[in-house]
Order: C-alpha cells, then structure tokens, then sequence
C-alpha cells in the first residue's frame, strides 16, 4: 500500500486504545437471535440495545415465512430490482406497504441505508435545496453529499430555525426538508405539524424518515404522519425492515408519478441487487402479525412509559425522549464506556453513544424497548444502571456522588 495512505490508516488509534482499556463496545459477538435476552460468551445477557421494538424478530409465522420463501424461490434475485431482480412478491410488498402508509405507491430498496442516498440524491438539482436537521440520521446526510443540490442545516427541531433558514431561500427554488420522526439516539419526535405549516409558508416538500417510527406510533404503527393526521401533507414516507418489521430492507411511498421518478433515477436502487425473498415474505409476514395483534404496539408503549418512569425516579436524566429510544445522558465519553462495560459484566447490553456521533457534553447510553420486554427484566436492568453509575463515579440528577 502506497505510503500516504498506509501513513493515514496507521493514524487511526482510536479503537486501538479504547481495546487497550478493556472498554471497546463494538461488534460483540452475540450468539443467539435477537430476543429480551442474548447470549454472549456463553452468558444470558439482558438485551436494551436493540432496534426489534415489537420484539418480532424470532417469531414462528415470520421464520416460516422466510423458509418458505427460499423453498419457492431460492435465496437470492442475482440481480437488480430494474433489470431481473422482481419477484412477485416484491410487488406484493410495495402495495401493502403504500397502503400501510396511506400513500399511492412504493418501492423497494435492498436496506433503509440506500433509500435515503438514492432519493435524496436523485431527486434535486444544482439550484434546488436540501433543508436538514442538524440530528439526521447519517445516511440522510451522506444523500445529500452525493445530491447537486444546496444543503441547509437547521438546529434540532427548532422550528423558528427552520422558518428562517427557508425565508432566506429563493422562493422559485425546489425546497425539500428532510428529518427523522423519532430521532435515532436522542428519542424525541419531530415537530411534525409545525414543520408542515411552515413548509405550505414557503412551498417546500417534506420528506419524512420513518426508520425509528414504523411499528411505534400512528394507527398500527404506520408512522409519524399518520401519528399527526397529516399524511396529506408529507410528501414522502420513507422507512426501514430492519426494526420493528424484523428483516433487512427499505422502501420509499408517496404518490404514483414521485415513486416512478424514483424507480427510474435512484442510482442506490437501480445498479444493487434487490431484496432477497426470504428478507421480503418476513415483512410481509410482520405487517400481518402488527395489523393483527395491536396489543402488541401497546404493550411496547406501556414498557417504555414504566421504564421512563423508574429511570426518572432513580434520578437518571433521560432529556426530553417522546419513545421507547431513552437516552441516559452521561455527558463523558470514558465514562460511557465504562458504564457500558460495567452493564455488560452484570449481564445487561446496551449502546454507548459518544462524539463524534454526539458532541462530547452529550454522550449518553441508549436504551431501548422491546414489546417482549417484561417489567421485571426492566426492574432489572435500571437497578444494574444504577449501580454502574456509582461504580464509575457518575452522579444522578439532583443527588452527589
């Protein structure tokens, strides 16, 4: 390897001596499904670090559905969605889920990752503007790198922030807001009907990521615009397999002519190969289970609040999270680490959040819900927290160490 290169990788220390301090939280090895409990080294561990919010994850009907898929057609489409990657089933998919949705039409994408670069990117041009919230999910901001567009940033939903970034704007420009429902690591919900008054101010569309909401809020799940009655008014519903629909994918919806455009200039979509069918029957098989079983959202939102609850009064502070995502707020980034492994050895996972993911006064441990979660095992884990806390020095809110 060329030595410039060789001299930039070798730069890179960072994992290197978090690993040298016994503290590097990444790509454990779990060796069991994703459930309420994990195996890791052989041990149960209490799982508050996933994104399975309806715990469906290893559900029968949905692994049967996978099996049989494979039975019928194999396990991949050795292709492309445009060229000889569509099943059936792939249409199937794309109907239920624009109804799901309330909007015209869909398409799939092969991971939630790339329906945000490919429409994002193909859908402005040089004179057009992106209008992002600073707190965006990354692929979001990676699409607007590879957009010909203008990129705005407004400060986390403030919304006073956003009227005035977008009064500065000429008014012939397409204008295209883009933000995150529920906010992958801070938990709090966007100013949805707000957003959408401004944006009839100033003739923007908004396009909405649904990753964290599919599953959680709205009539059966089916997101934030449904969650505000405003379905109407968002343009564009994008959201991902790989939560509450237990599978690996995404898809875009909105009306009929948008998601043609799509189909025929996402770059993401037309030159990847396409979902495999087993990823595609199992959130086929999920949406079944989700408009079935409703108690399920239910009991995932009666988990959360409890959790909220016992979190608040044992003098953790959690911001202002509105979702089964609750930040516990550390504001160290060593710190986090040594909480997080501190819970790891007393058999509890979850995910530490440090800069530059989140400025370093912001670093913070999330944990995460699960409709299969039970009170106990929440009891359970919040006394755990609690004393990693102590052992790492860290003082609650209102209390010393």
């Amino acid at each position: 390897m060329r030595k410039k290169l060789q001299d930039r990788i070798a730069s890179f220390k960072d994992a290197s001596i978090i690993k040298e301090q016994g503290l590097y939280p990444y790509f454990r090895s779990i060796e069991s499904a994703q459930d309420t409990e994990v195996v890791i080294n052989g041990k149960n561990v209490l799982m508050f670090g996933s994104n399975s919010y309806l715990g469906l994850t290893n559900h029968p009907k949905i692994k049967e559905a996978a099996q049989a898929a494979i039975e019928k057609y194999g396990t991949g489409c050795a292709g492309s969605r445009f060229l000889n990657g569509t099943l059936d089933i792939h249409l199937e998919l794309e109907s239920r889920l624009a109804s799901y949705v309330g909007k015209e039409a869909a398409v799939l994408f092969s991971t939630g990752f790339q329906v945000n670069l490919g429409v994002i990117s193909c859908l402005l041009d040089r004179n057009d503007y992106l209008v992002l919230d600073e707190y965006d999910h990354a692929s979001i901001i990676d699409g607007s790198r590879l957009s010909f567009s203008r990129t705005i940033k407004y400060a986390h939903n403030d919304m006073d922030d956003l009227r005035k970034k977008l009064s500065r704007l000429p008014e012939d420009a397409a204008k295209l807001i883009v933000s995150d429902g529920i906010f992958s690591m801070e938990g709090d919900l966007v100013n949805l009907p707000e957003m959408v008054k401004i944006a009839d101010e100033f003739g923007a569309n908004i396009m909405m990521d649904d990753a964290h909401s599919l599953g959680v809020i709205g009539f059966n799940g089916s997101g934030t615009a449904s969650h505000f009655n405003l379905n109407d008014d968002v343009d564009l519903i994008m959201g991902t397999f790989s939560k509450s629909l237990a599978s690996l994918g995404g898809f875009i919806a909105g009306n009929a002519e948008t998601v043609e455009y799509i189909k025929h200039r996402a770059r993401s979509l037309m030159f990847s190969a396409s979902m495999p069918p087993s990823a595609v029957a199992s959130v086929i098989a999920a949406l079944d289970i989700i408009e079935s079983e409703p108690e399920r959202i239910d009991k995932l939102w009666a988990n959360t609040e409890y959790a909220k609850k016992l979190l608040v009064e044992s003098g953790f502070d959690i911001g202002n999270t509105h979702s089964p995502i609750i930040p516990v707020y550390i504001r160290d980034n060593t710190k986090t680490f040594i909480i997080t492994n501190i819970l790891q050895q007393n058999g509890v996972f979850v995910n530490p959040v440090v800069s530059p993911a989140v400025p370093s006064d912001s670093s913070l441990i999330r944990f995460s819900l699960m409709a299969t979660h039970s009170f106990e095992q929440i009891e359970t884990a919040i006394d755990k927290l609690t004393v990693a806390f102590k052992a790492a020095d860290v003082s609650l809110v209102g209390t010393q160490s």
